[in-house]
């Protein structure tokens, strides 16, 4: 079961890139306008007096307490700093953007469950935990149903299973399995599904174009080469393969093989 307080990307691949884009604007803004804002800043407590003395000379009465015009179009505070009409608005901007980008993370992190000790985690605590991106899909993944020498998909393509693991696993016609094709392109199969099966004892031979097969009760199954060769079967040795208990087959897999005494 999730836990509440973790929280899922798989299906919200667009957040983390929002955030980051809204991140990136709200740091450029800062970048261009603070530098400036802090150097009108400076320039005004250093000409303090040179304030004070257009105050005077233009007889600019009664301060509110925001800020007044001089002539040069200039905002003087009402503790004598003055700062470019310009600069003003650009602070107002650099607002505007602060309070816009907070608007639009507040409605991105909306989808998620926040319970009240979440909600009280500090920057601080958040600046340790590493963000991690969604994870990307790294594996395709199928089912099938194994043929005595295949595996067939639901959409009817075939896939090529190792001889040897096929023989390894006693794999049983019509066992089902499960195929992981990896980011590489590796095929890794896992057995999930086997049928019921049963023992059958018979006959090793083999076909003029070199396929083995088992023959028992006027029957015969093909069994997989690799299987033979790893156990060193030889035609007429007795062979034990498995089938399944129901339904006819025309592969079996070699549980064994009993060498003839020559």
């Amino acid at each position: 079961m999730t836990n509440k307080n973790d929280f899922d990307f798989s299906d919200q691949t667009k957040t983390y890139d929002d955030i980051e884009s809204l991140n990136n604007d709200l740091l450029q803004s800062e970048t261009d306008l603070l530098p400036e804002i802090n150097q009108d800043l400076l320039e005004g407590a250093n000409n303090d007096e040179t304030v004070s003395s257009k105050q005077n000379t233009n007889q600019i009465g009664n301060f509110n307490n925001t800020s007044n015009k001089n002539q040069n179009n200039e905002e003087i505070s009402a503790d004598g700093i003055v700062i470019q009409r310009s600069k003003l608005i650009l602070m107002k901007q650099l607002i505007e953007n602060i309070k816009e980008s907070s608007d639009k993370l507040s409605q991105l992190l909306s989808v998620y469950d926040l319970d009240e000790n979440v909600k009280h985690i500090t920057i601080g605590q958040l600046s340790e935990e590493k963000i991690i991106k969604p994870r990307e899909e790294t594996a395709k993944i199928i089912e099938g149903v194994f043929d005595g020498e295949k595996m067939i998909g639901p959409d009817g393509k075939q896939y090529s299973v190792p001889a040897n693991y096929a023989s390894k696993s006693k794999l049983v016609e019509g066992d089902i399995l499960k195929l992981t094709i990896t980011k590489d392109g590796t095929f890794v199969y896992k057995q999930i599904g086997p049928i019921e099966r049963r023992r059958v004892v018979g006959t090793l031979n083999k076909e003029e174009d070199g396929a083995y097969y088992v023959s028992a009760n006027n029957k015969k199954w093909r069994v997989l080469t690799a299987s033979v060769t790893y156990f060193k079967g030889k035609p007429g040795d007795e062979a034990v393969i498995l089938i399944p208990k129901t339904g006819e087959s025309k592969w079996a897999a070699v549980e064994n093989i009993i060498s003839k005494i020559s």
